[in-house]
C-alpha cells in the first residue's frame, strides 16, 4: 500500500512515515499542497494524509484539486477543531478527520479502516437505490451519484440494515472499526452529507432521538 503524507512540518511527516513503514506501507512526502497535487498526478496512492494549514496552498485547496482528477481516500490533519472545519472537509470528500496532536498508532488504525474495502461482486438494491460493492458505485433512479468512501460505506450499512435503529456507537464500529474519537456532531455531519447525496430519498434516513439513525425506504 502506498501513502502520501502532506504536511509542512518535517517532524510530523517523519513520525507518520516511520510508523507507516513499520506497517509495510510505502510512503511519499510533500511539504505543501502544490507539491501534493503534482505527486498525486504522477503516482497512484491508496490514501493521502493531508494537513490543512500549509504555505503556498492549504489542504482544502489541494484536496479539491486532487479530487477533480483522482478518487483517493483522504484523512485530514488539523489543529483546528471547529465543526465548520470538519464539515468543510467532509464536503470536499475527505474520509476522516484527525485533530493534532494525535497518536501515531491511532492514525495507523484510521488508515487501515479507510483503506479496508470488501471486494465482492454484489449489488445491494433497495427500491430505486442500488449500490455495487465491486465497482464502488451508487445508482439513484438509474443515475450515478458520486460518493466518498465513507458515504458509500454508510449507505451500505443502512441498506443492509433496513428498519433497524443504529446507534452512533454501532455506526462508528461498523464504518471505522476502532475506538473513534469523535463527538456526535462529527457523525451527524457525515449523515447530513449522505442525506444530501440521496436527493429525493434523503428522508429515508430517519433520526432516532437519543439513539442514532434508521433507514426506511419510501417509494416515490
Amino acid at each position: 500500500m502506498r501513502i502520501l503524507v502532506v504536511d509542512d512540518e518535517e517532524l510530523i511527516r517523519e513520525v507518520i512515515k516511520d510508523y507507516s513503514v513499520n506497517e509495510g506501507y510505502e510512503v511519499d512526502e510533500a511539504s505543501d499542497g502544490k507539491q501534493a497535487i503534482q505527486l498525486a498526478k504522477d503516482n497512484d496512492y491508496d490514501v493521502i494524509i493531508m494537513d490543512i494549514m500549509m504555505p503556498h496552498m492549504d489542504g482544502y485547496q489541494a484536496i479539491r484539486e486532487i479530487k477533480s482528477f483522482k478518487d483517493i481516500p483522504v484523512i485530514m490533519l488539523s489543529a483546528r477543531v471547529e465543526e465548520y472545519d470538519k464539515l468543510q472537509g467532509f464536503e470536499l470528500g475527505i474520509d476522516d478527520y484527525v485533530t493534532k496532536p494525535f497518536s501515531p498508532k491511532e492514525l495507523i488504525a484510521r488508515i487501515k479502516a479507510v483503506t479496508k474495502r470488501k471486494k465482492k461482486d454484489d449489488i445491494i438494491s433497495v427500491g430505486n437505490i442500488k449500490l455495487n460493492t465491486l465497482s464502488h458505485t451508487v445508482l439513484i433512479d438509474n443515475k450515478v451519484v458520486e460518493m466518498t468512501h465513507t458515504q458509500f460505506e454508510l449507505l451500505k450499512l443502512f441498506l443492509v440494515n433496513p428498519n433497524i435503529a443504529l446507534s452512533r456507537e454501532k455506526i462508528i464500529e461498523n464504518i471505522w472499526g476502532y475506538e473513534y474519537d469523535a463527538d456526535d456532531r462529527t457523525i451527524d455531519a457525515h449523515i447530513k452529507l449522505l442525506r444530501n447525496k440521496l436527493g429525493p430519498y434523503k428522508k429515508t434516513i430517519k433520526t432516532i432521538r437519543s439513539v442514532g439513525y434508521k433507514f426506511e425506504y419510501e417509494e416515490k
